[in-house]
């Protein structure tokens, strides 16, 4: 790929990311409004949680993209984009579940999971920082 290709491509990339992170912090912040905005009609109650778990979902697909200008210690967009989800993702399930909001067999292993996975990452970035 040319030095032009390259910059067009890291402006594509920059955009799209903001526009996503936008999103998912737009959802995570207001999802009735933004789900309503899209769907163009009443949303109910139980479309809250689900559009909140999107908009993290989202805002870690944008951090994924976020062009690097150099490989930064922070680990590779995937690396940033999956710890970002399933960190959010297992605090955000924990807090409906100790609310009371929802009560599914399978709530308490997903956040579990997600928790595990997190702590799975750092511990792996953290013993790659060490070992370089």
């Amino acid at each position: 790929m040319g030095e032009a290709s390259h910059a067009i491509m890291r402006r594509i990339l920059a955009f799209s990311a903001i526009v996503e992170v936008g999103a998912g912090l737009a959802l995570m912040a207001l999802p009735a409004v933004v789900i309503a905005a899209l769907a163009g009609g009443e949303v109910s109650a139980a479309c809250l949680p689900l559009g909140r778990g999107f908009g993290i979902a989202i805002l870690a697909l944008g951090f994924a993209c976020w062009p690097e200008r150099q490989r930064a210690e922070g680990g590779s967009p995937g690396f940033r984009g999956l710890l970002t989800y399933n960190t959010l993702i297992a605090v955000y399930l924990a807090s409906l579940g100790t609310a009371g909001q929802w009560e599914g067999r399978f709530l308490w292993p997903g956040v579990a999971l997600h928790a595990v996975v997190a702590l799975s990452l750092i511990l792996a970035w953290r013993g790659k920082r060490r070992s370089s």
